[in-house]
Protein backbone atom coordinates (compact mmCIF):
# COMPACT_ATOMS: atom_id res chain seq x y z
CA UNK A 1 0.00 0.00 0.00
CA UNK A 2 1.58 3.47 -0.96
CA UNK A 3 1.35 5.74 1.57
CA UNK A 4 3.69 8.36 0.25
CA UNK A 5 2.38 11.36 -1.79
CA UNK A 6 3.86 11.20 -5.08
CA UNK A 7 6.01 13.01 -6.71
CA UNK A 8 9.39 11.99 -5.12
CA UNK A 9 12.84 10.75 -5.41
CA UNK A 10 13.42 7.54 -4.27
CA UNK A 11 17.04 7.00 -3.36
CA UNK A 12 17.46 3.16 -3.09
CA UNK A 13 19.92 2.45 -0.47
CA UNK A 14 21.16 -1.08 -1.25
CA UNK A 15 21.22 -0.18 -4.87
CA UNK A 16 23.21 3.08 -4.37
CA UNK A 17 26.10 0.76 -1.92
CA UNK A 18 26.48 -1.81 -5.04
CA UNK A 19 27.97 0.89 -6.55
CA UNK A 20 29.71 1.90 -3.56
CA UNK A 21 31.12 -2.06 -3.75
CA UNK A 22 32.81 -1.19 -6.90
CA UNK A 23 34.24 2.21 -5.94
CA UNK A 24 36.14 -0.12 -3.41
CA UNK A 25 37.33 -2.11 -5.26
CA UNK A 26 38.51 0.19 -8.24
CA UNK A 27 40.34 2.15 -5.36
CA UNK A 28 41.94 -1.25 -4.00
CA UNK A 29 43.21 -2.20 -7.36
CA UNK A 30 44.07 0.49 -8.95
CA UNK A 31 45.57 2.60 -5.96
CA UNK A 32 43.12 5.95 -7.83
CA UNK A 33 41.66 8.10 -5.24
CA UNK A 34 37.76 8.61 -5.92
CA UNK A 35 35.95 12.25 -5.93
CA UNK A 36 31.59 12.05 -5.76
CA UNK A 37 31.25 14.91 -8.73
CA UNK A 38 28.34 17.15 -7.08
CA UNK A 39 27.35 18.65 -10.21
CA UNK A 40 25.95 15.19 -10.98
CA UNK A 41 24.66 14.61 -7.21
CA UNK A 42 24.54 16.61 -4.11
CA UNK A 43 22.08 15.09 -2.40
CA UNK A 44 23.69 15.59 1.09
CA UNK A 45 21.79 13.32 3.04
CA UNK A 46 23.22 10.41 1.85
CA UNK A 47 26.87 11.56 1.77
CA UNK A 48 27.11 9.85 5.45
CA UNK A 49 26.46 6.76 3.28
CA UNK A 50 28.80 7.68 0.22
CA UNK A 51 31.92 9.10 2.66
CA UNK A 52 33.44 5.70 3.09
CA UNK A 53 33.62 4.42 -0.08
CA UNK A 54 34.99 7.69 -1.61
CA UNK A 55 37.67 9.91 -0.98
CA UNK A 56 36.20 13.33 -1.10
CA UNK A 57 34.42 15.62 -3.74
CA UNK A 58 35.07 17.71 -7.45
CA UNK A 59 32.93 21.08 -7.36
CA UNK A 60 32.32 23.49 -10.19
CA UNK A 61 31.39 26.39 -8.71
CA UNK A 62 31.87 28.22 -5.25
CA UNK A 63 28.66 26.79 -3.45
CA UNK A 64 29.74 23.25 -4.77
CA UNK A 65 33.01 23.47 -3.06
CA UNK A 66 31.54 24.66 -0.07
CA UNK A 67 28.96 22.12 0.16
CA UNK A 68 31.77 19.25 0.08
CA UNK A 69 34.01 20.95 2.68
CA UNK A 70 31.08 21.23 4.94
CA UNK A 71 29.25 18.28 3.97
CA UNK A 72 31.14 15.47 2.59
CA UNK A 73 34.65 16.40 4.13
CA UNK A 74 37.68 14.13 2.97
CA UNK A 75 39.57 15.96 -0.27
CA UNK A 76 37.73 18.85 -1.74
CA UNK A 77 38.80 20.02 -5.40
CA UNK A 78 37.77 23.47 -6.17
CA UNK A 79 37.26 23.86 -10.36
CA UNK A 80 35.73 26.44 -12.28
CA UNK A 81 35.26 27.34 -16.02
CA UNK A 82 36.05 30.74 -14.60
CA UNK A 83 36.38 32.34 -11.14
CA UNK A 84 35.00 35.87 -10.35
CA UNK A 85 37.39 37.87 -8.33
CA UNK A 86 34.65 38.36 -5.44
CA UNK A 87 34.65 34.34 -4.88
CA UNK A 88 38.15 33.16 -5.37
CA UNK A 89 39.48 33.61 -1.57
CA UNK A 90 36.40 32.12 -0.41
CA UNK A 91 37.21 29.19 -2.81
CA UNK A 92 40.77 28.69 -1.91
CA UNK A 93 39.31 28.28 1.99
CA UNK A 94 37.11 25.69 1.26
CA UNK A 95 39.61 23.62 -0.86
CA UNK A 96 42.27 20.95 -0.65
CA UNK A 97 43.21 21.78 -4.44
CA UNK A 98 42.11 24.33 -6.99
CA UNK A 99 42.45 23.71 -10.72
CA UNK A 100 42.20 26.55 -13.36
CA UNK A 101 40.47 26.16 -16.88
CA UNK A 102 42.99 28.52 -18.16
CA UNK A 103 46.25 29.87 -18.04
CA UNK A 104 45.04 33.47 -18.22
CA UNK A 105 42.83 32.10 -14.98
CA UNK A 106 45.69 30.92 -13.36
CA UNK A 107 47.98 33.65 -14.05
CA UNK A 108 45.02 35.57 -12.31
CA UNK A 109 44.67 33.29 -9.26
CA UNK A 110 47.73 31.59 -8.33
CA UNK A 111 49.07 33.58 -5.93
CA UNK A 112 46.06 33.36 -3.75
CA UNK A 113 46.23 29.39 -3.57
CA UNK A 114 47.81 29.71 -0.08
CA UNK A 115 50.38 26.88 -0.50
CA UNK A 116 47.35 24.96 -1.82
CA UNK A 117 48.07 22.49 -4.45
CA UNK A 118 47.33 23.82 -8.22
CA UNK A 119 46.07 22.51 -11.72
CA UNK A 120 45.06 23.39 -14.76
CA UNK A 121 42.39 21.56 -16.75
CA UNK A 122 43.86 19.72 -19.57
CA UNK A 123 42.12 19.55 -23.42
CA UNK A 124 43.26 16.39 -25.53
CA UNK A 125 41.00 17.15 -28.52
CA UNK A 126 40.12 13.85 -28.61
CA UNK A 127 36.85 12.51 -26.41
CA UNK A 128 33.75 9.74 -26.31
CA UNK A 129 30.71 12.11 -25.84
CA UNK A 130 27.28 11.04 -27.73
CA UNK A 131 26.06 14.54 -27.44
CA UNK A 132 27.71 17.75 -28.94
CA UNK A 133 26.24 19.47 -26.53
CA UNK A 134 28.39 17.61 -23.69
CA UNK A 135 31.47 17.10 -25.93
CA UNK A 136 34.55 19.21 -24.46
CA UNK A 137 36.77 18.41 -27.36
CA UNK A 138 33.70 19.96 -29.46
CA UNK A 139 35.40 23.10 -32.41
CA UNK A 140 36.02 26.04 -30.35
CA UNK A 141 35.58 24.76 -26.57
CA UNK A 142 36.39 27.22 -23.89
CA UNK A 143 37.22 23.88 -21.66
CA UNK A 144 40.68 23.50 -20.81
CA UNK A 145 44.11 24.50 -22.25
CA UNK A 146 45.52 22.07 -25.45
CA UNK A 147 49.05 23.37 -26.08
CA UNK A 148 51.52 21.39 -24.22
CA UNK A 149 54.09 23.92 -24.94
CA UNK A 150 51.93 26.72 -23.51
CA UNK A 151 51.57 23.94 -20.87
CA UNK A 152 54.81 23.30 -20.09
CA UNK A 153 56.02 27.06 -19.70
CA UNK A 154 54.32 26.95 -16.30
CA UNK A 155 55.21 23.33 -15.72
CA UNK A 156 57.19 24.50 -12.69
CA UNK A 157 53.92 25.89 -11.12
CA UNK A 158 51.36 23.20 -11.68
CA UNK A 159 51.34 20.08 -9.17
CA UNK A 160 48.94 18.38 -11.47
CA UNK A 161 45.85 18.60 -14.36
CA UNK A 162 42.42 17.45 -15.15
CA UNK A 163 41.43 15.75 -17.89
CA UNK A 164 37.60 15.13 -18.74
CA UNK A 165 37.08 13.71 -21.96
CA UNK A 166 34.84 10.46 -21.42
CA UNK A 167 30.97 10.78 -21.20
CA UNK A 168 29.06 7.86 -20.56
CA UNK A 169 31.96 5.72 -22.29
CA UNK A 170 31.10 1.90 -21.13
CA UNK A 171 34.17 1.01 -23.60
CA UNK A 172 36.88 0.33 -21.57
CA UNK A 173 38.94 0.18 -25.01
CA UNK A 174 38.18 3.76 -25.98
CA UNK A 175 39.55 4.42 -22.95
CA UNK A 176 42.49 2.81 -23.27
CA UNK A 177 42.71 4.57 -26.48
CA UNK A 178 41.97 8.29 -25.24
CA UNK A 179 44.40 7.68 -22.74
CA UNK A 180 47.04 6.39 -24.34
CA UNK A 181 46.22 9.71 -26.93
CA UNK A 182 47.08 11.96 -24.04
CA UNK A 183 49.81 10.04 -22.80
CA UNK A 184 51.33 10.35 -26.33
CA UNK A 185 50.82 14.40 -26.85
CA UNK A 186 51.03 15.25 -23.22
CA UNK A 187 54.24 12.90 -21.98
CA UNK A 188 56.77 15.46 -21.20
CA UNK A 189 53.65 17.04 -19.50
CA UNK A 190 52.84 13.92 -17.09
CA UNK A 191 56.41 13.12 -16.20
CA UNK A 192 56.38 16.58 -14.00
CA UNK A 193 53.36 16.29 -12.22
CA UNK A 194 52.65 15.12 -8.41
CA UNK A 195 48.45 13.81 -9.93
CA UNK A 196 46.34 13.67 -12.58
CA UNK A 197 42.82 13.62 -12.57
CA UNK A 198 40.94 11.39 -15.40
CA UNK A 199 37.65 13.31 -14.57
CA UNK A 200 34.49 11.32 -14.95
CA UNK A 201 32.04 10.23 -17.67
CA UNK A 202 33.59 6.39 -17.18
CA UNK A 203 30.97 4.09 -16.75
CA UNK A 204 32.31 1.36 -14.67
CA UNK A 205 29.58 0.58 -12.39
CA UNK A 206 27.97 -0.15 -15.43
CA UNK A 207 26.87 -4.36 -15.63
CA UNK A 208 29.68 -6.21 -17.02
CA UNK A 209 32.30 -3.40 -17.04
CA UNK A 210 35.78 -5.36 -16.91
CA UNK A 211 36.87 -3.57 -13.10
CA UNK A 212 40.23 -5.72 -13.14
CA UNK A 213 41.15 -4.75 -16.71
CA UNK A 214 40.23 -0.95 -15.86
CA UNK A 215 42.20 -0.97 -12.47
CA UNK A 216 45.32 -2.22 -13.73
CA UNK A 217 45.20 0.29 -16.63
CA UNK A 218 45.02 3.30 -14.04
CA UNK A 219 47.79 1.76 -11.76
CA UNK A 220 49.72 1.33 -14.49
CA UNK A 221 49.14 4.86 -15.77
CA UNK A 222 50.36 5.85 -12.26
CA UNK A 223 53.16 3.91 -12.37
CA UNK A 224 54.66 5.05 -15.28
CA UNK A 225 54.51 8.61 -14.73
CA UNK A 226 54.40 8.63 -10.84
CA UNK A 227 51.22 10.16 -10.62
CA UNK A 228 48.69 10.52 -8.44
CA UNK A 229 45.73 9.52 -10.03
CA UNK A 230 41.68 10.59 -9.29
CA UNK A 231 38.56 9.87 -10.87
CA UNK A 232 35.59 11.79 -10.33
CA UNK A 233 32.52 9.75 -10.60
CA UNK A 234 28.95 11.78 -10.86
CA UNK A 235 26.60 9.14 -12.84
CA UNK A 236 28.96 5.95 -12.14
CA UNK A 237 28.53 6.86 -8.37
CA UNK A 238 24.67 6.70 -8.43
CA UNK A 239 23.55 4.58 -11.55
CA UNK A 240 20.39 2.92 -11.20
CA UNK A 241 20.12 3.75 -7.14
CA UNK A 242 16.93 5.92 -7.78
CA UNK A 243 13.90 6.18 -9.24
CA UNK A 244 11.12 9.10 -9.45
CA UNK A 245 8.00 8.25 -8.09
CA UNK A 246 4.92 9.35 -10.09
CA UNK A 247 0.94 8.98 -9.98
CA UNK A 248 -1.46 8.85 -12.92
CA UNK A 249 -3.58 12.41 -13.06
CA UNK A 250 -5.04 12.18 -16.33
CA UNK A 251 -5.37 9.58 -19.28
CA UNK A 252 -6.24 10.63 -22.99
CA UNK A 253 -6.40 9.32 -26.54
CA UNK A 254 -4.47 11.59 -29.67
CA UNK A 255 -3.28 8.86 -31.32
CA UNK A 256 -1.60 7.32 -28.83
CA UNK A 257 -2.83 6.52 -25.53
CA UNK A 258 -1.68 9.25 -22.97
CA UNK A 259 -1.29 9.68 -19.52
CA UNK A 260 -0.30 12.53 -17.42
CA UNK A 261 1.33 12.10 -14.15
CA UNK A 262 2.46 14.74 -11.42
CA UNK A 263 5.64 15.19 -12.54
CA UNK A 264 7.59 17.27 -15.15
CA UNK A 265 11.01 16.48 -17.38
CA UNK A 266 11.63 20.43 -17.77
CA UNK A 267 11.74 20.68 -13.72
CA UNK A 268 12.25 16.90 -12.34
CA UNK A 269 14.54 15.23 -15.02
CA UNK A 270 15.84 18.36 -17.21
CA UNK A 271 18.78 16.31 -19.09
CA UNK A 272 15.72 14.44 -21.19
CA UNK A 273 14.82 17.22 -22.35
CA UNK A 274 18.37 18.73 -22.98
CA UNK A 275 19.54 15.24 -24.74
CA UNK A 276 16.65 14.58 -26.51
CA UNK A 277 16.35 11.08 -24.29
CA UNK A 278 13.77 8.66 -23.14
CA UNK A 279 12.90 7.73 -19.42
CA UNK A 280 13.50 4.56 -18.73
CA UNK A 281 9.29 3.46 -18.31
CA UNK A 282 7.62 0.62 -17.74
CA UNK A 283 8.42 -3.10 -19.42
CA UNK A 284 9.02 -4.41 -22.51
CA UNK A 285 6.64 -7.12 -22.38
CA UNK A 286 3.61 -5.34 -21.23
CA UNK A 287 0.38 -5.31 -23.83
CA UNK A 288 -0.66 -1.54 -23.18
CA UNK A 289 1.49 1.38 -24.24
CA UNK A 290 1.39 4.32 -23.65
CA UNK A 291 2.86 7.78 -23.53
CA UNK A 292 3.66 9.18 -20.07
CA UNK A 293 3.72 13.44 -20.33
CA UNK A 294 4.40 15.38 -17.67
CA UNK A 295 2.21 18.14 -16.19
CA UNK A 296 3.32 21.42 -17.37
CA UNK A 297 2.09 23.63 -20.21
CA UNK A 298 5.62 22.96 -21.93
CA UNK A 299 4.25 20.78 -25.37
CA UNK A 300 7.54 18.99 -25.48
CA UNK A 301 7.23 17.74 -21.86
CA UNK A 302 6.83 14.24 -22.38
CA UNK A 303 9.19 11.30 -19.83
CA UNK A 304 8.65 8.97 -23.12
CA UNK A 305 7.19 5.90 -23.96
CA UNK A 306 6.44 2.76 -21.73
CA UNK A 307 4.46 -0.62 -21.59
CA UNK A 308 2.49 -1.41 -18.90
CA UNK A 309 0.86 -5.18 -18.11
CA UNK A 310 -2.62 -3.83 -17.21
CA UNK A 311 -4.65 -0.66 -18.95
CA UNK A 312 -3.85 2.74 -16.69
CA UNK A 313 -6.09 4.13 -13.99
CA UNK A 314 -5.83 7.83 -12.72
CA UNK A 315 -4.22 7.05 -9.27
CA UNK A 316 -1.91 4.14 -10.44
CA UNK A 317 2.00 5.13 -9.11
CA UNK A 318 4.53 4.94 -11.73
CA UNK A 319 8.11 4.73 -11.19
CA UNK A 320 10.74 6.57 -13.47
CA UNK A 321 14.00 4.82 -13.66
CA UNK A 322 17.64 6.32 -13.36
CA UNK A 323 16.47 9.65 -11.56
CA UNK A 324 19.35 10.37 -9.51
CA UNK A 325 22.11 11.82 -11.85
CA UNK A 326 21.20 15.18 -12.97
CA UNK A 327 18.16 15.35 -11.76
CA UNK A 328 18.14 16.63 -7.74
CA UNK A 329 20.98 19.34 -8.53
CA UNK A 330 19.00 20.13 -11.53
CA UNK A 331 15.56 20.83 -10.30
CA UNK A 332 13.74 23.82 -10.47
CA UNK A 333 9.96 25.36 -10.14
CA UNK A 334 9.19 25.98 -13.50
CA UNK A 335 5.16 26.62 -13.62
CA UNK A 336 5.31 26.64 -10.12
CA UNK A 337 5.20 22.89 -10.32
CA UNK A 338 5.84 21.44 -7.15
CA UNK A 339 9.21 19.70 -6.48
CA UNK A 340 9.57 16.20 -5.53
CA UNK A 341 10.16 14.99 -2.09
CA UNK A 342 13.26 12.83 -1.69
CA UNK A 343 12.97 9.54 -0.13
CA UNK A 344 15.59 6.84 0.62
CA UNK A 345 14.55 3.24 0.91
CA UNK A 346 16.72 1.70 3.95
CA UNK A 347 17.93 -1.77 3.22
CA UNK A 348 15.32 -3.57 5.04
CA UNK A 349 12.16 -1.67 2.35
CA UNK A 350 11.24 0.76 5.07
CA UNK A 351 11.04 4.33 3.50
CA UNK A 352 12.47 7.51 5.19
CA UNK A 353 11.38 11.26 3.87
CA UNK A 354 14.76 13.26 4.06
CA UNK A 355 13.05 15.90 2.42
CA UNK A 356 10.00 17.77 1.38
CA UNK A 357 9.64 21.11 -0.77
CA UNK A 358 6.73 23.51 0.14
CA UNK A 359 4.78 27.07 -1.42
CA UNK A 360 7.11 29.01 0.70
CA UNK A 361 10.64 27.32 -0.90
CA UNK A 362 8.89 28.44 -4.19
CA UNK A 363 8.40 32.04 -2.33
CA UNK A 364 11.68 32.01 -1.75
CA UNK A 365 13.31 30.86 -4.83
CA UNK A 366 12.12 34.54 -6.10
CA UNK A 367 12.07 37.94 -4.85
Amino acid sequence: MHTLPTPYYLIDKSALLRNMAVMDTVRELSGAKILLALKCFATWSVFDLIRPHMDGTTSSSLYEAKLGSQKFGGETHAYSVAFADHEIEEVVAHCDKIIFNSIAQFERYASHAQGKPVGLRLNPGVSVAGFDLADPARPFSRLGERDPDRILAIIDRLDGVMIHNNCENDDLERFDELLTQVEQRYGQVLQRLKWVSLGGGISFTAPGYPVAQFSKRLRDFARKHDVQVYLEPGEAAVRHSATLEVSVLDLGHNGKHLAVVDASTEAHMLDLLIYRETAALGSDEGDHQYMICGKTCLAGDIFGEGRFASPLQVGDRISIGDAAGYTMVKKNWFNGVNMPSIVLKESDGSMRVIREFSFSDYVDSLS
